[in-house]
């Protein structure tokens, strides 16, 4: 509808140009927005305002002859100017009828597709020397909501998984490994808890120079191929990868070892990402370190600050790795757009490597390269969540409690249910709280995390939404005998036609979640639907409708309903259920 609408103002706008309102070269920008109060219409536009002085016209008088000038359409029943010069457009019942038959017998929901696009998207990243922890929830599911988005909109999506197995760390965990079977120590057995295997080699570090100058031995063994070194490493990479790869089953987010690209892969690569800097005459010596300074990004005193990519001794930085990365997305990956789900705080890091990065010829003008930051999950005391102890929370365990606490309240509500019915309600429940909480929330955003709200059933919460799909699915059950969808749509009832606006909006919702990577406005948009839904069951009865034709209709609006919804909290990454 709104794309029907736009096509109407591009024709009026080359009319008026044809009528010299308006010079030949003036082109506007486009565009309209759904009203909030109905009375206003459905759709309203700024067009008058925005050409106003191109015109030498006031608004409203410009506002009438851009009415004037609107061709026919099947699609308009009226339109009305209000207040400064403000459209108003008011949709026909019978268009939006076949705009709602055209979203039932369409997998997209009558949404025109953009064109297709290669886009990669960097999500998750964890630092393998550790346990994925709570901090690692946020770049994995909303990375994981907008790559499901892009999908569903016919993207090429590449996952990439640009995990920390590199680095000074690993020369201590490869020598506590070497003591450890050494002792006969089954190494899968002592990295079965990667948070105190890490704390004890450590700890083994700080307290022996011996075995400190061994792992210093191992890191640079490693870094030059030695075989052992690298069985070694490898060894503890699978371990700490299939850790990961239980918190992503159980998340339900769409990442597999096929799509692990971590820091290590781009090590042959870094000496030639200097040397091309160099050659593109980027490069600057400071201090012993390979630099290159930016006037782009100042100091306070108004210095070019320097990104940094070779140390004074040689060795390599995560900018260094990461314009690595981006060149080998660019030229192996074929990619339009890179998206990089990564804390907020790396801003300015990332602003320096895509500048870098183009300057050098490692990234394309036309690609896109964004930063997509998001903020901090906190706990009920403002600061970021952590143990009684102060210690870091692990994301398993984390979830793990969710589970728990949400088996016990479904339990409590549902005592005939089975033993295993329990367990999986109380697995989608509890996982899927857990994520929405943090989705529906601003991804720029901090946060409060609590069970006990993101658990509640009234509210913008998972279980809320989750009751709301079976409640949908409840009335389609009851009429399952009925033939109703190949039935004509009517829609007379205020609650049928803002139901039906309500659907149709929701083309619009995803394709926002797409260009601005914001789950958030999903997420409000299915809370809203479900409260619109309640408003209209409560007005018009569905099974129970005065005849035929009203109850085939509510019914093809209750199916289209409960597939937006399932639709929509699939592109979450969020399993539904038949029952609660």
């Amino acid at each position: 509808m709104k794309e029907q609408i736009l096509a109407l103002l591009e024709q009026t706008v080359t009319r008026l140009k044809e009528q010299q309102v308006i010079a030949a070269d003036f082109t506007p920008r486009l565009q309209i927005d759904r009203t909030r109060d109905k009375s206003h219409g459905d759709f309203a536009s700024n067009l008058a305002m925005m050409m106003a002085k191109a015109a030498g016209k006031p608004p409203r008088e410009l506002a009438q002859m851009i009415c004037d000038a609107l061709p026919e359409s099947s699609v308009i029943e009226k339109v009305e100017i209000a207040g400064p010069g403000f459209i108003n457009f008011f949709v026909a019942d019978n268009a939006l009828a076949g705009q709602i038959k055209a979203a039932l017998n369409d997998e997209h929901f009558g949404l025109k597709l953009p064109a297709r696009e290669t886009v990669v998207v960097d999500l998750s990243s964890p630092n393998l020397a550790k346990e994925m922890h709570v901090g690692h929830l946020r770049s994995s599911i909303i990375g994981d909501a907008v790559a499901r988005t892009l999908e569903f909109l016919g993207h090429n999506v590449i996952r990439q998984n640009h995990v920390g197995d590199w680095g000074t760390q690993f020369g201590m965990l490869l020598a506590y490994m070497e003591e450890k079977r050494a002792e006969n120590t089954e190494i899968s057995m002592a990295l079965s808890d990667l948070e105190s295997f890490y704390r004890a080699a450590k700890g083994r570090f700080d307290e022996s120079e011996d075995f400190a100058n061994r792992a210093r031995e191992l890191v640079v063994a490693l870094q030059s191929g030695d075989q052992q070194c690298l069985a070694l490493w490898r060894e503890f990479n699978d371990v700490s990868l299939a850790h990961c790869q239980e918190v992503y089953e159980k998340l339900n987010v769409k990442l597999t070892r096929d799509d692990v690209r971590g820091e290590s892969a781009y090590n042959d690569d870094l000496a030639q990402v200097v040397a091309d800097l160099e050659a593109a005459n980027l490069l600057q010596e400071d201090q012993g370190a390979m630099c290159v300074f930016l006037d782009e990004f100042k100091n306070q005193q108004g210095d070019p600050l320097p990104v940094i990519v070779q140390k004074k001794g040689g060795g390599f930085l995560y900018a260094t790795s990461d314009l690595a990365a981006v060149r080998y997305r660019q030229n192996q990956l074929n990619a339009d757009r890179i998206l990089y789900f990564v804390d907020q705080r790396q801003g300015l890091h990332f602003q320096q490597v895509f500048t870098v990065a183009r300057k050098a010829g490692f990234l394309n003008d036309n690609t896109k390269a964004e930063h997509l930051g998001f903020g901090t999950m906190n706990g009920e005391d403002g600061k970021p969540f952590k143990t009684r102890s102060g210690g870091t929370v692990k994301l398993i365990d984390l979830l793990n409690e969710a589970e728990q606490r949400a088996y016990d309240l479904v339990k409590q509500k549902n005592p005939d249910l089975s033993e295993n019915e329990l367990r999986h309600i109380a697995n989608v429940v509890g996982i899927s709280s857990v994520k929405y909480a943090d989705l529906s929330k601003n991804r720029s955003s901090d946060y409060i995390f609590s069970f006990e709200q993101m658990l509640s059933f009234e509210g913008n919460t998972a279980p809320y939404l989750l009751y709301a799909v079976t409640r949908v699915a409840n009335i389609l059950v009851k009429a399952k005998d009925i033939d109703f969808i190949g039935s004509e749509l009517q829609l007379e009832h205020d609650k049928e036609i803002e139901l039906a606006n309500a659907l149709l909006k929701f083309s619009e919702v995803v394709l926002k979640v797409a260009e601005r990577g914001t789950p958030h406005t999903l997420c409000t948009y299915l809370f809203e639907l479900s409260g619109i839904f309640s408003s209209f069951y409560e007005a018009c009865p569905v099974l129970a409708a005065d005849n035929d034709a009203a109850r085939d209709t509510r019914l093809q609006l209750s199916v289209l309903t409960e597939r937006t919804l399932k639709a929509g909290l699939s592109l979450l990454g969020i399993e539904t259920l038949e029952r609660m």
